[in-house]
């Protein structure tokens, strides 16, 4: 029975043999160093956070998009890929041309909001977007395919689950298997109304899902945590040992089912760096070649 995803208020089964293609490898070349940098240099001096809290929010990534033509853009982003608990989700948000009450409202990464914020942000982009997605892969699609395709998967089924069909995605830091033209953008959640909105709906989701599985399994601290690996959880996992939500594919779940577990999660850890590494060269090779060209 292949696992199941949740997409905008149905479930859905996926076939995983459509997932998580192979990484072909092909000749080496020689790409300058400033191509092969795929995220930002933080300036000497300053955190990542700090950095991000300044960074500006807006339209502008849409707008660029609009003068090439682009008309139907979704925002696309994922909240849960380092939980040790529950799913990992993804939004997908379609926005008016007209953002500036969002942006008001403070619109940015979800991380960088309070609770109360979020919620009031989720309420707001559910009422203005053209088209509001959410879904998700669960623990046991992540321990199959791994987190880094389950993300990339997650996004695909949320793009899907759109009730128009976008011309253009924004993704935070990601390319995804699917057809439409996408542009990649670094720090997305923090530089674009589309991809931040997609974040905060998909985090919304997810805390909400935290809160309503604490219920349930009021022995881990999710209300608190949300499924991450805080010292709280790590606790409560030596107490109580892990349930069946909980990513035996993650190292620190693995152990408690043995040695052999630990070390295959190990291992697949750092196959999934050597994937993400592969398929982060074969984008650089590929830019690489299109600067030859021109």
């Amino acid at each position: 029975m292949s696992p199941v995803a949740y997409i905008s208020g149905r479930y859905t089964d996926y076939n995983l043999s459509k997932q998580a293609k192979p990484v072909l490898a092909r000749p080496k070349q020689q790409i300058p160093l400033e191509m092969r940098r795929k995220r930002p240099l933080i300036p000497a001096g300053r955190t990542k956070e700090q950095m991000l809290r300044e960074a500006v929010c807006s339209d502008a990534p849409e707008q660029a998009l609009r003068y090439k033509g682009f008309q139907v853009i979704a925002g696309v982003d994922e909240v849960g890929r380092g939980a040790l608990f529950g799913p990992v989700v993804a939004g997908a948000v379609i926005l008016p041309q007209r953002t500036a009450r969002l942006q008001r409202l403070g619109l940015r990464d979800s991380k960088q909001l309070s609770r109360e914020e979020r919620e009031k942000l989720d309420r707001e982009i559910r009422k203005i977007a053209v088209a509001c997605a959410v879904a998700e892969v669960d623990a046991a699609g992540i321990d199959t395919v791994n987190i880094y395709q389950a993300s990339r998967l997650a996004m695909r089924l949320a793009v899907e689950g759109l009730g128009t069909q976008p011309d253009h995605l924004l993704i935070d830091a990601l390319r995804i298997d699917h057809t439409c033209a996408q542009t990649k953008l670094i720090y997305g959640d923090s530089l674009s109304v589309s991809i931040a909105a997609a974040s905060v709906v998909a985090k919304v989701y997810r805390d909400g899902m935290m809160r309503d599985l604490d219920r349930v399994h009021p022995q881990y601290g999710l209300a608190s945590h949300k499924g991450y690996a805080t010292p709280e959880h790590r606790a409560a996992l030596q107490k109580h040992g892990p349930c069946a939500l909980h990513r035996r594919s993650f190292a620190p779940v693995a152990k408690f089912y043995g040695a052999a577990a630990l070390a295959s999660a190990l291992a697949a850890e750092h196959q999934q760096e050597l994937d993400e590494e592969a398929m982060l060269e074969d984008e650089a090779i590929k830019e690489f070649d299109v600067c030859l060209e021109d």
